[in-house]
């Protein structure tokens, strides 16, 4: 913030002096220009100020944007965190089949999940938040724990193989539930979201559930084709849309077909952990954009409006009455021989 209002000082300098300038030579050549008066519209009494404010605002707005940092932002996380988001991630081989998307090229599953999460993780207010991941195939890991990162949260759903840190076998959906409840257990009432990841391809379905005070909002995606199967090592594969509701209705939450749609946005802003919600809020990103809008609109609007609406009123009316008479009055041109 620093620097960007510095260089907005100096052009604001700089533009104030430049209209010092300017408005001296137009005083010379006033009457030629404005008439007897020598006055323009009363309405250009504010275009020094508003040309010297436009260029101000849209050099402070490109300056801030050029050093903007989309991953980190510009807050500092606090000490201790009042809010979490907790992941759980199925990454068995079977997110890595092609079929998720709502293009003809289809991605992997797991990379679609990550496009949908990232919905998520765009409205979170990094100071506040603290993300963990756990993720789970034949039994459950915690990977990551009170990160602040999103980009390293971002790179898990990136291709990334983690089924190779497991035993082979059938995906064990309960315990990688069972395994995030347990991680929130210690943690504040009513503070986490739990956000479910997977195609509900799974051995086995959660039983009866004791869902911690920590979770206050419950999302479980689903992704994968719900209609047609991929054969994969002889197994027939898709998202199995009736298990993941059933777990969804267990954990008290949503479920979210996301196979081809992104989170609804009343969805997101009922979400206890985005509230306030940052995205609504004007951070330095949206203020540059807008200081940038209306101080170029400022810039590039005042000169045809100046041309258009820059006389007085009285002076172009008799102007054109000038010019009326002169066309009438015009002598006759003399025969030619």
């Amino acid at each position: 913030m620093v620097v960007p209002t510095l260089i907005a000082i100096v052009v604001l300098a700089v533009a104030a002096l430049a209209e010092r300038i300017h408005a001296r030579r137009v005083e010379r050549v006033a009457r030629l220009a404005f008439g007897p008066t020598g006055r323009p519209a009363a309405w250009t009494r504010i275009v020094p100020a508003a040309r010297v404010a436009g260029i101000a605002l849209a050099a402070w707005g490109a300056a801030a944007l050029a050093q903007y940092d989309p991953i980190g932002g510009d807050q500092t996380p606090a000490p201790r965190a009042s809010k979490q988001l907790l992941i759980a991630l199925d990454v068995s081989p079977r997110m890595l089949i092609k079929d998720a998307g709502p293009d003809v090229e289809k991605v992997t599953r797991s990379s679609w999940a990550g496009t949908v999460v990232q919905g998520i993780l765009d409205r979170l207010d990094m100071k506040e938040t603290r993300i963990t991941l756990v993720a789970f195939y034949t039994k459950a890991i915690t990977v990551l724990q009170d990160t602040t990162d999103k980009n390293v949260i971002a790179n898990m759903f990136d291709g990334l193989q983690l089924h190779v840190a497991f035993r082979g076998g059938a995906t064990d959906l309960a315990s990688g539930v069972n395994a995030a409840l347990q991680v929130a257990r210690p943690w504040a009432r009513r503070s986490t979201t739990l956000v479910v990841i997977s195609d509900g391809d799974s051995s086995n379905t959660l039983g009866a559930v004791n869902l911690p005070p920590a979770i206050a909002d419950t999302i479980v995606i689903g992704v994968g084709d719900p209609s047609k199967a991929t054969v994969v090592s002889g197994h027939s594969s898709k998202q199995e849309t009736w298990s993941l509701k059933q777990l969804a209705a267990r954990l008290q939450g949503y479920y979210h077909e996301g196979n081809r749609r992104h989170l609804p946005s009343e969805v997101l802003n009922k979400l206890s952990m985005i509230s306030p919600n940052p995205g609504d809020a004007i951070g330095l990103r949206e203020a540059a954009l807008i200081a940038l809008a209306i101080g170029s609109g400022l810039t590039a609007l005042v000169g045809p409006a100046l041309m258009l609406a820059g006389l007085r009123r009285s002076y172009v009316q008799d102007r054109k009455g000038r010019n009326a008479d002169a066309r009438t009055h015009r002598p006759l041109a003399a025969p030619t021989a």
